[in-house]
């Protein structure tokens, strides 16, 4: 049994197509079961799931037994003495598995099974279960050469650019980020178009995820539930880089329960990596983070999460009157300096603040319910002296103009 695992859009379908075409004349029978998730969702399905592994590896025939576990059995039976290839691809779940092949510890001697899956420890007690030989490969983010060599593929239908186009195709290369999904969808967006298209939409993606990419991504996204998907939002607009303990902390005081085992169904989904003790994302992930904040944003037409990079950005955002109370996260990092005035005593709901770069003259106070304070080089000389830090979990104010009093000891 081979497990290939990864991130939506890596490749991992791709990888199973190309085994199956290499291998599968060596067999007896052979199949590969698609979309095996979607499938899945109803009794119906799991019965043609299991009518198509029947007739496909036996050649023809109908399976006339009734009821799924009956169904089992029967192929278990009829199958067990023949050397098959089986792939099983898009599983999340254990039971999918054992709803086609029971608990696979009946093939025959030389057969082969390929799983895909998004989780990374869905399948772990197969290994155990099955007395099968087992393998678990993952699958990484392509490097330099090859992401050029793909995209050039789609974007020119060749393995070069041309001349004009080579800047350009390292920013699109470095914005993909590995992912070939995102490389054969910009790149055939690209193709035939000219240089002021590639420009005018390089920006755009700056700002706006490509909706197919967004659509291949979101699959782990919308396998969550809405606790998971809310601590989700908050390490991708808020936490990113942040230290994993620090961050259940945290979370643990917002949300008054531990959110460890939510955070390690992140992890096991690959919507985010533990790097050296931090919380990181790959980059294409975090836009998508970004997206669905935005689009809740336009429905409900309140903040929960601010992102600002920009000045612009920030004004438009923070500058209004109505709403602030909604917003329970803000990360505010400007390139350069600049002197900003924030409605912050207006936000009653605000759990965490993280500023870069912002000089603030006019502090009156800060909400009081605030667990998280990340203000580097904070502009005044002490805090305000309303500020009641009862909730506050995480202080960071590294290189302030904070004058501490002579008799204050460390």
């Amino acid at each position: 049994m081979l497990v290939i695992q990864g991130l939506p859009g890596i490749g991992k379908t791709t990888i199973a197509k190309a085994i199956f075409n290499l291998i599968a004349y060596r067999f007896e029978g052979s199949i590969f079961l698609e979309k095996v998730r979607e499938t899945s969702r109803t009794n119906e399905g799991i019965l043609q799931l299991q009518e198509a592994i029947y007739s496909e590896i036996l050649g023809g025939g109908n399976l006339k037994a009734h009821g799924v576990s009956k169904r089992i059995n029967v192929i278990m039976e009829i199958l067990r003495h023949k050397r098959i290839l089986l792939i099983l691809d898009d599983v999340d779940k254990l039971v999918q598995v054992e709803n086609l092949l029971g608990k696979c510890d009946w093939f025959a001697f030389g057969s082969r099974i390929i799983i895909t899956t998004r989780e990374e420890k869905v399948l772990s007690t197969l290994q155990e279960d099955c007395h099968l030989t087992y393998y678990n490969y993952r699958v990484k983010e392509l490097n330099q050469l090859e992401s050029h060599e793909l995209f050039c593929q789609h974007a020119f239908k060749r393995n070069k650019p041309t001349k004009d186009y080579l800047e350009l195709v390292d920013h699109f290369i470095h914005y993909a980020k590995g992912l070939p999904s995102a490389l054969e969808i910009i790149g055939a967006d690209l193709y035939k178009r000219d240089i002021q298209y590639w420009n005018s939409i390089l920006e755009k993606y700056k700002k706006f995820l490509n909706p197919d990419i967004q659509q291949v991504l979101k699959i782990s996204y919308d396998g969550l539930d809405q606790t998971q998907r809310d601590i989700f939002l908050d390490i991708a607009c808020l936490f990113k880089g942040f230290y994993k303990e620090v961050v259940v902390h945290i979370l643990q005081i917002s949300y008054s329960y531990d959110p460890f085992c939510d955070i390690e169904k992140l992890i096991d989904k690959g919507l985010i990596i533990v790097d050296n003790g931090k919380l990181v994302m790959h980059g294409l992930i975090q836009q998508m983070g970004f997206e669905i904040d935005r689009q809740e944003v336009e429905v409900s037409k309140k903040h929960r999460r601010l992102s600002c990079y920009t000045y612009e950005d920030a004004l438009e955002a923070l500058n209004g009157d109505t709403g602030l109370d909604e917003i329970r996260g803000i990360t505010l990092s400007l390139p350069q300096p600049r002197k900003m005035q924030l409605n912050l005593e207006k936000m009653r709901g605000l759990k965490y603040l993280i500023i870069r770069n912002v000089i603030y003259e006019d502090l009156k106070s800060f909400p009081n319910g605030l667990r998280l304070l990340d203000w580097n080089e904070f502009p005044l000389s002490s805090l305000p002296s309303t500020f009641e830090p009862t909730k506050l979990v995480v202080l960071n104010m590294r290189w302030s103009h904070i004058k501490l009093d002579e008799h204050f000891e460390v």
